[in-house]
């Protein structure tokens, strides 16, 4: 099913459970796709790598605002954010865990061959391709810094 269509069911059930925050975020995310799928140049569907993209894009959105909001002590903004997130993260894939992520950049540290700081740019195109939607980009980039250091 493509995500649009599972986002449409979902909405439905969140208005017969009166799940206003759910609802919120929801079609948020339903604007975002009809945006994508309507901009100039495009081909009016979106494909599953591009969904991932979006959703990972607004997941991203959220969690800076949110650390925004708190440095503001507007508390009552940032659970409004986070609410939204937790939505968002139901339709991305699992994140993975600190170990599983320095394990996957070990073996492509190895395959690329890198071996100082300054082969940073290799592993972090390998990186983000293999890990896109699966761990945050600037998680994948301290842990490559940190493991090229090393």
């Amino acid at each position: 099913m493509a995500l649009k269509e599972q986002i449409e069911g979902d909405i439905k059930k969140a208005m017969l459970a009166k799940d206003k925050d759910g609802l919120r975020a929801l079609r948020a995310i339903k604007s975002l796709i009809l945006l994508e799928e309507t901009k100039e140049g495009s081909t009016g569907t979106l494909t599953a790598d591009a969904e991932m993209k979006l959703l990972t894009k607004a997941a991203k959105q959220r969690r800076e605002s949110a650390d925004i909001y708190k440095t503001q002590n507007r508390e009552d903004l940032a659970q409004a954010e986070l609410q939204e997130l937790k939505v968002i993260e139901r339709y991305l894939p699992k994140q993975l865990s600190e170990a599983d992520i320095r394990a996957k950049l070990a073996d492509i540290i190895n395959r690329v061959g890198a071996k100082s700081p300054a082969d940073m740019g290799k592993v972090m195109g390998v990186a983000t391709k293999e890990l896109a939607g699966q761990a945050d980009g600037k998680v994948v980039s301290a842990l490559v810094k940190e493991l090229l250091n090393n």
